[in-house]
């Protein structure tokens, strides 16, 4: 079924790699519970959502791809659902986001079952994929910055530095340390590690409890999040949420693209310039989006880290087999999680790496070109000050183009990049944002 032997590896070896990938993406059971509770989401619902939509996603990619990619809810999507959609919003729960992310998903999948996905990643310039995903970056990790305190309002400049002293923000450095020491030692699953030593310190320290236990039988308290398909378009419509659905649409779309090839060439998966087996690769993370959303969790997205299991030898989708058999198991250990998360310090970490991470996108910006470099910065400087991702991408996508026009250089511009300019200039001038 995976070909293993034409792949040249075998069981023990992708077995082993799905373990590396699973130390290494964990994270996310604890971080996408924490954030999406800021926005009212219940733990429970969006820790088990979490895993079902993972399982359902990797699971795709394993037995209809055969690839050794990890889907999972996105970092950074669920900061924009958190903290731009319902936390700017002030007359839209997570409900109606999760409405919007629905209806995101569901386009999703029919751009995966046509050509269009692949001419809208060609569309988009490169330097605007680099700067939405260094702003993203930069958006997360200040916002692990201010979950522990570490930066504070200030009462003339907006942001200051916080009180170091405080219990929350010298755990979050600690931890902060001990992950970056693991991750320049490369050591697999740093950053989950990282968390182990990190809730240990806070246990000994006495800011950590476990009153409910470890271990539990899973659960959705609100059940299913949407029942009925025809109310999330009019919950769509309804809110003008065009640019929020866009917005989860187009960074979900590169980024994803952009992760599974550059982790299959890794795995040298690739044919010339093609991915084999491309629709049934791309449908994964579609498919993950629309069924996380049916139960409380935003938007999927494949793994960067399952690179590590590839460097540890995974070739085939029984790599992602043993991921989601991890995530099943991981479904018993909600208070234990539950308890972990209430503490930001623990998870704050993992937010501020992983927007380090991001950030090294900025290293592709063509920075010697104005026409090129205002953009991609335009979208990097805004989204933290604006806390808004969809905000900062409306931006870059509207100055892009003029820059163009103004230096003579219309032609280069893609006619989809004229009309996302107008699109989005629509909707900051008329529409809520």
């Amino acid at each position: 079924m995976f070909k293993l032997k034409e792949n040249q590896t075998n069981a023990k070896t992708e077995i082993l790699a799905g373990i590396t990938t699973f130390l290494t993406m964990v994270y996310i059971v604890i971080v996408n519970p924490v954030i999406l509770s800021d926005a009212g989401v219940p733990f429970e619902q969006v820790f088990s959502a979490t895993i079902i939509a993972t399982v359902a996603g990797t699971l795709w990619m394993a037995l209809f791809a055969n690839y050794p990619i990890a889907i999972a809810p996105g970092m950074g999507l669920n900061a924009y659902f958190a903290y731009s959609v319902v936390g700017t919003h002030g007359n839209i729960d997570y409900l109606t986001a999760f409405a919007a992310v629905f209806v995101a998903g569901l386009i999703f999948i029919i751009l995966s079952l046509t050509p269009f996905r692949s001419k809208l990643i060609e569309a988009i310039p490169d330097n605007l994929k680099h700067g939405i995903t260094a702003g993203i970056g930069l958006f997360i990790a200040f916002i692990g910055l201010r979950l522990t305190g570490i930066i504070t309002k200030h009462p003339t400049n907006l942001v200051g530095l916080g009180d170091l002293h405080a219990p929350q923000a010298a755990l979050a450095i600690a931890g902060l340390a001990v992950t970056l020491i693991l991750l320049s030692l490369r050591v697999n699953g740093a950053m989950f590690f990282g968390m182990i030593i990190t809730g240990a310190i806070a246990y000994f320290t006495g800011q950590l409890s476990f009153k409910k236990g470890f271990v539990s039988l899973p659960h959705l308290p609100k059940g299913m999040i949407i029942t009925n398909p025809v109310d999330a378009f009019g919950q769509v419509f309804s809110h003008s949420l065009y640019a929020v659905v866009f917005s989860f649409l187009l960074v979900t779309i590169f980024d994803t693209t952009g992760t599974m090839i550059g982790v299959a060439q890794q795995a040298g998966l690739m044919k010339g310039k093609t991915l084999p087996r491309a629709r049934a690769a791309l449908l994964s993370d579609s498919i993950a989006t629309t069924i996380g959303s049916l139960f409380g969790t935003s938007p999927t997205s494949a793994y960067i880290e399952s690179s590590s299991g590839v460097a540890a030898g995974g070739r085939t989708g029984l790599t992602t087999l043993t991921v989601s058999i991890l995530f099943i198991l991981s479904a018993f250990f909600g208070p234990l999680v539950g308890a972990v998360s209430g503490l930001s310090a623990i998870t704050a970490p993992a937010l501020i790496i992983v927007g380090s991470l991001m950030m090294g996108s900025i290293a592709h910006i063509k920075w010697d070109e104005l026409d090129e470099a205002f953009p991609a910065f335009l979208v990097i400087l805004s989204m933290p000050l604006t806390s808004s991702i969809s905000t900062g991408i409306a931006l870059g996508f509207i100055s892009f183009p003029l820059m163009k026009v103004v230096k003579g250089k219309w032609r280069e511009v893609h006619p989809l990049v004229y009309l996302f300019a107008v699109l989005f200039f629509f909707q900051l001038a008329f529409l809520q944002h």
